[in-house]
């Protein structure tokens, strides 16, 4: 006999940062497998991350994933993430913060993808030679930078516009012939941040069919110690603002390991990645997290604010489910 049981709902976390190297343990990931998430965008390198660093992450993440299929599968297709759901596992896919490890290639797209990445953005803070970063001197998207837009299009990976300049993103969003994501950015209107959003950068979002998934990182937030609630609340703003369709889940969850240094190697300097100027106090010392069950509390905490159950599934992971259909291969 069959069950007549609707699936549960698809809860999609858009990104999420494991220690950068390939000894990482997954038991982060599994504390969301275990609240019922069904896929999760795993960060695998940053601008300042050489490809010496980053391609031994993704060759440690993909082994940890086959080494564990009754939990972990990896996610090359939406098909993966059906087969998850149905079969109790978490879905992950990589995303690449900057275009730096691109090399100024536009065909390295197309080889990220391959070998799991499923989510890009350009530049993590600061400029590049392909995009603009958040804080810094406001540059524009060039010649190189539409190509790569192009590549990202051609190769069925997300465009992502988090860490982006304000200009650029608006740039990229204009070349973009596919929906385009902010995979975790909060608004500007609430809390003035430099990484947070404007309602132009929100709207210009939602005109692509895409979406702005809600950081639950405490400075961005406007809360010392964030809540579940806090982060219902930005979710409620872009709601507002441009239709319950237009946003999604990114808590930037960053987890550390005893015993493992991803630092990046050679001259490495954390103040300018993470400018005191641009709000973040003793560089990210002072970053805190919404709590580790933030997901079993998500959908109570976003019907408090007035949504509807259907609108609360809708922004827990339909609607980057209904853009990833659109976008991926």
């Amino acid at each position: 006999m069959h069950s007549t049981q609707a699936p549960t709902p698809i809860r999609w976390e858009s990104h999420v940062c494991l220690p950068l190297h390939p000894a990482t343990s997954f038991a982060p990931i599994e504390r969301l497998r275990a609240q019922g998430v069904h896929y999760a965008s795993l960060n695998v390198g940053m601008d300042m991350n050489p490809l010496s660093q980053i391609l031994p992450v993704i060759a440690g993440y993909r082994a940890t994933i086959a080494a564990q299929p009754a939990r972990y599968r990896l996610a090359t297709s939406l098909a993966d993430i059906a087969h998850a759901r149905a079969s109790g596992q978490i879905a992950i896919g990589f995303d690449l913060e900057g275009a730096v490890p691109l090399l100024e290639q536009p065909a390295m797209v197309a080889l990220f993808a391959a070998l799991g990445v499923r989510q890009i953005h350009f530049a993590y803070n600061r400029n590049n030679a392909v995009a603009g970063g958040c804080h810094d001197v406001p540059q524009g998207l060039g010649a190189l930078g539409r190509q790569m837009v192009q590549a990202v299009n051609a190769a069925g990976v997300l465009m992502d516009c988090a860490h982006t300049g304000r200009q650029c993103s608006l740039d990229i969003m204009a070349a973009s012939s596919q929906p385009v994501v902010f995979s975790h950015a909060n608004p500007l209107a609430l809390v003035a941040h430099g990484r947070n959003i404007t309602d132009e950068q929100i709207r210009a979002c939602a005109a692509t069919g895409g979406v702005v998934c809600i950081s639950g990182v405490s400075v961005f937030l406007g809360s010392a110690r964030p809540t579940v609630q806090d982060v219902a609340r930005h979710a409620a703003y872009v709601a507002g603002l441009v239709g319950v369709q237009h946003v999604g889940i990114g808590l930037d969850y960053g987890w550390t390991q005893a015993g493992l240094d991803d630092t990046p190697p050679g001259d490495f300097d954390p103040a300018y990645w993470w400018p005191q100027s641009a709000g973040y106090g003793r560089g990210i010392a002072d970053i805190r997290y919404v709590p580790q069950d933030a997901w079993s509390h998500l959908q109570a905490a976003l019907q408090a604010t007035g949504m509807t159950a259907a609108e609360a599934a809708l922004v827990m992971g339909g609607n980057m489910h209904r853009v990833a259909q659109q976008v991926w291969l």
